[in-house]
């Protein structure tokens, strides 16, 4: 499939003094979370909340900042969420994904909003 990368906006919600950041992310759906390197965490301001221990691809283990929030915009979608801090890449997971509800196109090797749901992000939630 190669390698998908996305156009995305990174704010800090509780800093609305400090410019968005605009930033190419590469989008990976086998990752979880949403993975920042420390100078945007600098840039935007953003708070340790507590330290992780996350698990690399090649299997190692290491504890690493968990920062937040971050508002991630994506065209007509936003998200809140909490970022690691590590890589020299913005990295997009699969949570923030389903959040504002993108998809990822094999064939185009790109993100886009659901087409099902061009105008409003759909979630999938479970009512007793």
């Amino acid at each position: 499939m190669g390698l998908i990368r996305g156009s995305f906006s990174l704010s800090n919600p509780t800093r609305p003094d400090l410019a968005p950041l605009e930033v190419p992310a590469l989008v990976n759906s086998g990752a979880m979370h949403l993975c920042i390197p420390e100078h945007l965490a600098i840039q935007l301001s953003l708070s340790e909340l507590e330290r992780r221990e996350v698990v690399l691809a090649d299997g190692h283990r290491r504890t690493v900042p968990y920062v937040g929030p971050v508002e991630v915009r994506f065209r007509n979608r936003r998200c809140f969420t909490g970022a690691m801090v590590l890589g020299n890449e913005v990295l997009l997971g699969a949570i923030p994904m389903e959040d504002m509800d993108l998809v990822v196109s094999p064939s185009g090797r790109s993100i886009t909003v659901n087409p099902a749901s061009p105008n409003i992000p759909t979630a999938i939630v479970m009512q007793l």
